[in-house]
C-alpha cells in the first residue's frame, strides 16, 4: 500500500510542492515578527515618536500573534486548510500593503498593518506544524519538522540581519529604488507571498479534516483577555520594570486569574475550545515546557546580544546582526539535521546534548569585556544556536508524538501557546534584569561633570555588569533544561505511544 499522502477527497497530494509553499509562505510571515527591530530608529525619525511609543510595533505584534495562537486550534478543526492558509497569507498581504501605503502623520495606522500581520502569523505557524505531520507519517515525523523548524528558528533570527542590510543598501521593485526607507523591508517578501498566494489556489490541498464546531464566544474572549493582558504586561517591563502596578502587575495578574478561569472552563466543555487535558500526558507537558525554556533561551539571548553589540561594541545594527548570522545560519543548516536525527534516536539524547551546546555557548558571556573579538562571539552564537536546533523541533515531535492524530491540532496550538506566553516573560525578565543591573550601577550624574572619563568607565562596567547578569540567567535556563532533559523518555515517541529504547 502506497504511503502518498491524500486530500480529503481521495486525491494524491504533492507533499513536497506543498511544503514548499507552507515553508517559503510562513517565512516570509514569521520574518515580521523582528525585522523592524534594526529599523526602530528610523521609525522613530519618520513618524516623530519616541522610544516608548516606537516599540509598541513590536509588542503589538508579540501580544496579537500570542490571542491568536490558542484561537488557531479552533480554526484548523473548523475551517478546510487551503482556506484557511490563503486566508492568513490574505490578511497578511492586506497588513503588508496597508504599511507599505501608511503616511508618515498615521503611525496608528501602521499599528494596524502589525496587528494585521501578527493575525497571519498566529495562524500560519500552528497550521505549518499540524500540516507537516499529516503530510507525512510517522516515521518521517522528526524530518517534517524539521523543516518547520527551519522557519520558526530562521526567520526571527535573520530578521535583523537582513531588514539591516536593506535599510543600508538598494532595493530595486516593480522599477523603483528605494534606499534607507522602512518601507522598503516590507517590499522585501511581498513579492515571494503574492507568488505563494498564486501557487497555492493550484497545489495546495485540503488535507486535515473538519468538524461542525460551533465558537464558544466565552472561550475566545476569556482567551483573548487573559493571554492578551499576560503578554501586555510581560512587554511593558522594559519601560516601567517589575514594580510598576499599574502597566505590569495588575494587567499580568489579571490576565492570569482570567486564564485560570479558561482553563476551567475548558475542562467543562465536552468540545473545548482548547484542549488543556493534553497536560495530562506527562511527557507532553515536560516537551512543551522544555520547547518553552528552548524558545526563551533562543529569543531572550537573541534581543540582549544586540543591544550589547551596539551600545557597547558600538557597531551599526547592520554588523551586529553580520556577527550574529551564522549562529541563524547554523540554525537553519541543523534543524532539518536535527529532524532526521530524532527519527532515528528519539528526543531525548537530542535535548540533553542540545542542551549542553547551549549552556556551553551561553555561560562565556557572562565574562564577555568591551573588547572581546567579534568572532568569539560570532562562535559562541554560532554553538548556542546549534543547541537550539538540535532541540527545538525534536522536542516538539515528542509532544505531537505522545497524543493521538485527532488531538494533534489542539497539542499543537497548546504547545504554541505557552511557548509564545513563556518567551515572552522570559524574555521580559531577561531584559528587566540586564536593566536593573544597569541602573543599580549607573555613576551619579554629577560625576558627569565632575570627571567625563571616570563616568564613561563607571557607566561601561555598570553596562557590562548588567550584561553579564542577563547572561548569566540565560544560562541558567539553559541549564535547568538540561536536567529536565533526562525526564524525557528514550527512543521516539510514535502514535500517541511511547517506545522505549531496548537497550
Amino acid at each position: 500500500m502506497s504511503d502518498e499522502p491524500r486530500d480529503l477527497n481521495g486525491q494524491p497530494v504533492n507533499r513536497l510542492v506543498m511544503m514548499a509553499l507552507l515553508i517559503v509562505g510562513s517565512f516570509g510571515v514569521i520574518l515580521m515578527q523582528t525585522s523592524l527591530g534594526t529599523a526602530l530608529p528610523t521609525l522613530m525619525t519618520a513618524f516623530n515618536v519616541d522610544a516608548a511609543g516606537v516599540q509598541w510595533l513590536s509588542t503589538i505584534f508579540l501580544m496579537v500573534n500570542g490571542i491568536m495562537v490558542p484561537v488557531s486550534a479552533f480554526l484548523i478543526t473548523r475551517i478546510p486548510t487551503k482556506i484557511l492558509y490563503m486566508t492568513a497569507l490574505t490578511i497578511y498581504l492586506v497588513g503588508t500593503i496597508l504599511a507599505l501605503a501608511t503616511p508618515t502623520g498615521a503611525f496608528w495606522l501602521l499599528m494596524v498593518a502589525r496587528a494585521l500581520q501578527a493575525m497571519a502569523a498566529g495562524i500560519v505557524m500552528p497550521l505549518m506544524q499540524v500540516t507537516a505531520l499529516a503530510l507525512f507519517d510517522e516515521r518521517s515525523r522528526g524530518k517534517a519538522l524539521g523543516m518547520v523548524g527551519l522557519v520558526i528558528g530562521l526567520a526571527p533570527a535573520i530578521g535583523p540581519t537582513l531588514s539591516g542590510w536593506v535599510l543600508d543598501n538598494h532595493v530595486k521593485f516593480l522599477g523603483f529604488t528605494i534606499s534607507g526607507d522602512w518601507r522598503s523591508i516590507f517590499l522585501l517578501v511581498l513579492p515571494t507571498t503574492i507568488i505563494v498566494w498564486i501557487l497555492s489556489l493550484f497545489y495546495f490541498k485540503n488535507v486535515l479534516p473538519t468538524r461542525p464546531d460551533r465558537l464558544d464566544v466565552r472561550s475566545l474572549i476569556e482567551s483573548t483577555v487573559g493571554f492578551g493582558l499576560i503578554l501586555f504586561g510581560s512587554a511593558m517591563v522594559s519601560d516601567h520594570g517589575w514594580g510598576s502596578f499599574s502597566w505590569v502587575i495588575a494587567p499580568m495578574l489579571i490576565g492570569l486569574l482570567v486564564v485560570v478561569e479558561f482553563v476551567w472552563h475548558q475542562l467543562q466543555m465536552k468540545n473545548p475550545f482548547l484542549d488543556v487535558t493534553v497536560f495530562m500526558n506527562w511527557q507532553f507537558a515536560v516537551s512543551s515546557i522544555l520547547v518553552s525554556l528552548t524558545f526563551i533561551a533562543m529569543i531572550g539571548v537573541e534581543l540582549v546580544l544586540p543591544i550589547y553589540l551596539q551600545s557597547v561594541r558600538h557597531l551599526s545594527a547592520f554588523d551586529s546582526g553580520i556577527v550574529l548570522l551564522p549562529g541563524a545560519l547554523m540554525m537553519g543548516l541543523l534543524s532539518p539535521i536535527a529532524g532526521s536525527f530524532y527519527d532515528k534516536y528519539g528526543a531525548r539524547r537530542l535535548s540533553i546534548f542540545g542542551f549542553a551546546l547551549v549552556f556551553v555557548g551561553t555561560l562565556p558571556f557572562f565574562f564577555l569585556t568591551e573588547s572581546a573579538p567579534s568572532i568569539f562571539i560570532t562562535t559562541l552564537y554560532a554553538l548556542r544556536m546549534a543547541g537550539v536546533a538540535l532541540t527545538m523541533m525534536p522536542l516538539t515531535s515528542a509532544a505531537m508524538g505522545v497524543l493521538p492524530k485527532p488531538r494533534v491540532a489542539q497539542g499543537t496550538a497548546v504547545n504554541n501557546t505557552i511557548r509564545q506566553v513563556a518567551a515572552a516573560i522570559g524574555t521580559a525578565v531577561l531584559s528587566s534584569v540586564m536593566q536593573s543591573v544597569i541602573n543599580d550601577n549607573t555613576p551619579s550624574a554629577a560625576l558627569k561633570t565632575q570627571d567625563p572619563l571616570l563616568y564613561a568607565n563607571k557607566y561601561l562596567n555598570a553596562s557590562l555588569d548588567g550584561f553579564h547578569a542577563s547572561f548569566l540567567l540565560a544560562a541558567g535556563f539553559a541549564l535547568l533544561a538540561f536536567l529536565l532533559s533526562f525526564l524525557l523518555h528514550k527512543g521516539k515517541t510514535e502514535g500517541g505511544d511511547v517506545r522505549e529504547d531496548a537497550a
